[in-house]
């Protein structure tokens, strides 16, 4: 069930300059967007913008006491919030916060977006602790301690000094970012003690499932129980430990590739490929923008090495700032008009799909904001233009079918795209089922050429509150409730993932038709669902689908470090003829991909044919494939 919400007290922020002073920022209920109507053209104050409910706004003179509090009643109501509809997004104006002798230590829950608003990250300080510790998913709240399931937070543009003081022993010991996937931390300066991704102080079993670092500095960084993780364009002071799948790209002091052993490190020097996430700030006049940064090539190390990340500034003024509750026809006559769209913290029902048509066009989430379909639509589209943006969007599938819910490019159009100025996709999340009854046909569908897409999780629910039934064989229902046959189709030429995690769909997780596709990391699991193994056959007779395929006519693709994995939860007997399936052409080649079994269920193959069987006799013991073709 999800957790009654913790109460919250109306908060006020101080503001740290005078042009801010005064301005409040109050919790509220999210409003139902059924009852939407057309609003009138909207003016927004470039010195207070009115980001509606969810959003609070620290300054340096906000005592510290209040916002310890406040932040605390937000982790309370968040902590265990995994399937509820509250979104936050916490925010710092540049300055201090915390010292030695009294330290800002708090949580970061399900749905919470914490972010400093400096044009750099070190325009903003915090000396304490931003943390995630395991859940205990037992009735006495003590043990079966993971992080498997803590999804959907983000820290990023600030600095943070590691001080643990008046914490116990073991808690001293590090930073704690005990998480899995939907979880990203950008552009950080991380010092004073180490960071651990997973929490070794909590009761166990302490696993954890993957993440993403970009555009950081951190300290030695403990990876401990980390299935999997994604690294890229950062400063590292060390790194440790390793399970299955830990991958670096563009990364100073990354560790020295070894994969398969002693540890899974797969080191790519250079990112071919990047573009950092778009953020907000205030200037120093107390105006509110949003910094885009540019497209970088084969790069290393963070963007703020010189200064400030290379790219343009929008003044807030051109946003439509959209709020729950908005008609979808008016944000599109905003887009229409040359305005961006600033999604603010809540849960969007769409009937109506919005339209993305102007090149460089921005759509920008804050605190996870979530766009969940209605009646079928596809709840965004992006035209081929050079230069859109989308980010820190999740995307919902609702209780009727949807053809998509992201759909990138319009099929057939053909159109040569700017690969200097490529679509983007970051932090972009989907979900199908869970909170409710999801179906999809396909979850990301990219038409478009030269498309860049930086961190995704694509999930078909193996877990929720709806359609599931959680039998001896597992959640029974799941199967034909909540449904996605595809996770990822990528049908343009020349696209890049950086961060390409999909997982449970009811056919190809992900199937790459496009030329000249490039993939730094991918992680999935295959569903745990297929009742029979005619449900997990291919119309030609094969068994299963793999999780990573490659379309027949495609030449040339490369992927580096990926990771399939098999738990059939419902039918143990099932088996699947592959992780990886791609055509045997000279172009094509995977570097560093693994099977594993995690308790039920066979993978006979690595790809094509190749590589060892995971089973049940190999259970955690990862399949290992170095090269394919082999060189």
């Amino acid at each position: 069930m999800t957790p009654t919400p913790h109460p919250r007290p109306r908060r006020i922020a101080r503001w740290a300059t005078a042009a801010l002073a005064g301005a409040a920022l109050v919790a509220a209920s999210l409003m139902s967007a059924g009852a939407a109507t057309a609003a009138p053209p909207q003016s927004v104050d470039p010195m207070h913008p009115d980001f509606g409910p969810n959003v609070t706004v620290f300054s340096p003179d906000t005592p510290l006491s209040e916002v310890k509090t406040t932040l605390g009643d937000i982790a309370d109501q968040q902590r265990n919030n995994e399937m509820g509809t509250q979104r936050q997004a916490v925010y710092f104006l540049p300055g201090q916060y915390g010292t030695a002798a009294d330290p800002l230590q708090f949580e970061v829950g399900y749905y919470t977006e914490v972010a400093g608003l400096g044009q750099n990250p070190d325009d903003v300080t915090l000396t304490g602790a931003m943390e995630v510790y395991n859940r205990c998913l037992a009735n006495n709240g003590t043990a079966n301690c993971l992080a498997l399931d803590n999804f959907w937070r983000t820290v990023s543009n600030l600095a943070l000094h590691i001080d643990k003081a008046g914490q116990d022993g073991c808690r001293q010991s590090a930073n704690f970012w005990a998480v899995s996937q939907a979880v990203s931390m950008r552009r950080l300066d991380i010092s004073g003690a180490n960071v651990s991704l997973m929490d070794y102080c909590t009761a166990g079993p302490q696993y954890a499932s993957g993440g993403f670092i970009a555009d950081s500095k951190l300290p030695f960084t403990i990876s401990g129980s980390q299935q999997q993780w994604l690294t890229r364009n950062s400063v590292l002071g060390g790194w440790s430990n390793g399970v299955w799948n830990q991958v670096f790209s563009g990364v100073t002091g990354a560790p020295a590739e070894t994969f398969p052993s002693p540890n899974p490190y797969t080191v790519v020097d250079k990112t071919p490929i990047s573009r950092e996430k778009p953020y907000l700030y205030v200037d120093a006049d107390g105006r509110w923008n949003v910094r885009v940064p540019s497209t970088q090539t084969s790069t290393s190390g963070v963007s703020w090495a010189n200064g400030v990340t290379p790219g343009r500034s929008i003044p807030i003024t051109d946003f439509y700032i959209a709020k729950p509750g908005d008609a979808v026809s008016t944000i599109n006559a905003a887009l229409a008009q040359g305005k961006n769209l600033l999604l603010t913290p809540g849960v969007y029902n769409i009937a109506k799909t919005i339209q993305v048509n102007r090149p460089n066009t921005v759509v920008l989430g804050m605190g996870h904001a979530t766009l969940t379909s209605v009646g079928g639509a596809t709840p965004l589209q992006v035209a081929n233009v050079d230069g859109a943006i989308v980010a820190g969007v999740t995307f919902d599938a609702g209780t009727t079918l949807s053809p998509t819910l992201l759909q990138v490019g319009r099929p057939g159009v053909g159109k040569p795209m700017d690969a200097s100025n490529p679509i983007t996709l970051s932090d972009v999340y989907f979900r199908v089922g869970g909170p409710h009854i999801g179906k999809t046909t396909t979850a990301l569908k990219v038409d478009a050429n030269n498309v860049l897409i930086d961190h995704t999780w694509v999930w078909r629910a193996d877990h929720g509150l709806e359609g599931f039934t959680n039998g001896v064989n597992g959640d029974t229902d799941r199967w034909n409730t909540n449904t996605g046959t595809t996770g990822v189709m990528v049908n343009g030429a020349n696209v890049t993932a950086t961060g390409l995690f999909v997982e449970h769909f009811q056919t190809y997780n992900v199937l790459w038709n496009g030329n000249g596709g490039r993939v730094i990391f991918f992680q999935n699991e295959l569903p745990y669902d297929p009742p029979t193994q005619a449900d997990w056959t291919q119309p030609d007779g094969t068994l299963g689908y793999p999780g990573y395929a490659v379309g027949a006519g495609v030449t040339t693709h490369e992927l580096d470090g990926g990771g399939v994995y098999v738990f059939n939860e419902n039918n143990p007997s099932i088996v699947t003829a592959n992780g990886f399936s791609v055509p045997d052409a000279p172009g094509v080649v995977l570097n560093h991909i693994m099977t594993v079994n995690l308790s039920a269920g066979t993978i006979q193959h690595v790809v094509n044919g190749v590589g060892g069987q995971a089973d049940t006799t190999k259970i955690g013991v990862p399949q290992d494939v170095v090269r394919y073709p082999a060189p």
